[in-house]
C-alpha cells in the first residue's frame, strides 16, 4: 500500500513548483553565504528533496521525476556541449579515461568484499553483485540488462533499488563535497578548483560561485537561439538512436556481446554526444553566440539534482532493505576510497578523480552535471564520455561477476 504525502505523485504544478523553488534556493544560498558554497548548491538541493520526502511532503516517484530525467537533462546536456571542442575532448579525456578505469577497477574489488561479507546473509547475492557491478560501472542501462539476464526475483531487485536510490543520493553528496574540502585539496592537486577560487578571490561578490556566474549581457534572441538549438539537437538524436536501436536489435535470448551495438548506439546520450560534438566543431561561431546556454543549462542541472534526493526515502531503505542498504554503500564508497588512494599515487587531480568515480556509479549524465555544478567546464565532455565507455564495460563485467560469485553461495 502507498504512503500518503502531503503533495500527491499526480499534482503536477506543485510538484513542479517544489522542484524548481529547491533548485532555486540552492543557488540563491551558494551564491550568497560561504557555507552554502562548501556544501555546494546541488548538495543543498539533494538535501531539501530528501527532507521533503522523509517528511512526506512529496512522493519518492511521480511523473514529474520522469519529465525531468527523459526531457530536462537531455536538454541540459545538449547546451552545455555547445562549448564543445574536439581538439580538447581528445586532449582532456586521456587523464579522465584513466581515472575512470581505476575507478571501475574498485567497483569490481567493492563488489567481491561485499559479496563475501554478506553472502549468508542476503539472498540472490551473486546476482545482485553482477547488478551493482554493471550499475556502478555503467548505469541505469546496465543495472537492468543485467538483471534481465540474471532472471532476480522481482522483491529482490526492487529492493535493490529502492538501496540503491539512497546511497546514489549520499555518494553525490560526498563526491561534490571532496573537491572543495580543505583536506583533500591540501593532499591532491586541484587546478580546476583553484582556478575558480581565484577568478573568485579578486571579485566583490558574496561567494567565488557568485563571481563565477555573475551577470552577463544576453538577449532574448540568445535565450531563443539557444533553447531551440537544444530542443533540433535533442530531437534529432533521439531519433537517429531509435533508428539504430532498431536496425541493430538482435533476438532477446541472443548473447550479450551481440547486444552491445543496439546498446551503445541506439542510446540517446551517445547520440547527444555525436551530433552536439560534430555540430560545434563544424559551426563553432554560431554556438560560440549562444551566450545563454551554460545558464540555462546549469539551471536545469540543479533542478536534476532536486530530483535525485526524492527516490531517497529512508524508512523504506531501513525497514525493506536494511542490509541491502549497506551493502550497496559498501559497493560505492569501496569504489571512492580505491580510486582516490590510486589517484594519490598517480598524482591525479582530485576533480578527475571524483568526476570518474562519479561517472562510474552514476552515469555520464551525474557526471556531466557534477562536473557543470561544480564549474569544471572542461570536465564535461570527459566525464560524458568515460561515463558512455562504462555503459560498453558494464553490462559483460557485471554478468561475469555473477557468474563467478554463484560458485560461492551458500
Amino acid at each position: 500500500m502507498s504512503i500518503q504525502t502531503l503533495v500527491s505523485p499526480d499534482n503536477t504544478w506543485v510538484l513542479w513548483a517544489i522542484l524548481v523553488i529547491f533548485a532555486a534556493a540552492s543557488i540563491y544560498l551558494e551564491q550568497n553565504y560561504k557555507w552554502a558554497e562548501r556544501l555546494s548548491g546541488p548538495v543543498i538541493g539533494l538535501i531539501l528533496a530528501v527532507i521533503a520526502v522523509n517528511v512526506k511532503i512529496i512522493p519518492t516517484a511521480s511523473p514529474v521525476y520522469d519529465t525531468v530525467w527523459d526531457y530536462c537533462i537531455p536538454l541540459s546536456v545538449a547546451m552545455l556541449l555547445f562549448r564543445a571542442n574536439i581538439r580538447s575532448i581528445i586532449k582532456d579525456t586521456g587523464k579522465m579515461f584513466l581515472c575512470f578505469n581505476i575507478s571501475a577497477v574498485g567497483t569490481l574489488l567493492g563488489a567481491i568484499i561485499a559479496f563475501f561479507a554478506f553472502r549468508n546473509f542476503i539472498p540472490e547475492l551473486d546476482k545482485m553483485a553482477g547488478i551493482l557491478t554493471g550499475s556502478y560501472i555503467g548505469g541505469g542501462v546496465n543495472l537492468f540488462a543485467v538483471a534481465s539476464s540474471t532472471n532476480i526475483s522481482q522483491t529482490m531487485l526492487s529492493s535493490e533499488v529502492i538501496a540503491d536510490n539512497f546511497v546514489m543520493a549520499l555518494v553525490i553528496f560526498v563526491l561534490l563535497w571532496i573537491p572543495s574540502s580543505a583536506f583533500f585539496k591540501k593532499h591532491y592537486p586541484h587546478p580546476f578548483q583553484k582556478e575558480i577560487e581565484e577568478k573568485g578571490a579578486g571579485s566583490n561578490a558574496k561567494t567565488m560561485t557568485a563571481s563565477f556566474w555573475g551577470k552577463k549581457e544576453i538577449s532574448l534572441l540568445d535565450v531563443a537561439m539557444t533553447v531551440a538549438t537544444a530542443f533540433f539537437i535533442v530531437a534529432i538524436s533521439t531519433k537517429l538512436a531509435g533508428l539504430f536501436k532498431g536496425l541493430l536489435a538482435v533476438p532477446e535470448d541472443a548473447g550479450t556481446i551481440s547486444k552491445i551495438p543496439a546498446m551503445i548506439f541506439g542510446n540517446q546520450f551517445v547520440m547527444l554526444t555525436v551530433i552536439s560534438v560534430t555540430l560545434t566543431s563544424l559551426f563553432p561561431k554560431y554556438f560560440e553566440k549562444l551566450r545563454s546556454a551554460q545558464e540555462l543549462g546549469t539551471f536545469l542541472i540543479y533542478i536534476f539534482f532536486v530530483v535525485i534526493g526524492c527516490p531517497a526515502d529512508l524508512m523504506d531503505v531501513l525497514v525493506n532493505a536494511p542490509l541491502l542498504f549497506v551493502f550497496c554503500g559498501l559497493i560505492a564508497f569501496i569504489n571512492i576510497g580505491w580510486t582516490l588512494a590510486w589517484g594519490k599515487v598517480l598524482n591525479q587531480n582530485i576533480e578527475e578523480l571524483t568526476v570518474a568515480s562519479n561517472a562510474n556509479i552514476g552515469g555520464p549524465s551525474t557526471a556531466a552535471a557534477m562536473a557543470v555544478a561544480k564549474g569544471y567546464g572542461a570536465l564535461v565532455i570527459p566525464g560524458i564520455l568515460c561515463g558512455l565507455w562504462g555503459y560498453i564495460i558494464g553490462t559483460p563485467l557485471g554478468l561475469i561477476m555473477a557468474e563467478w560469485l554463484s560458485k560461492f553461495m551458500p
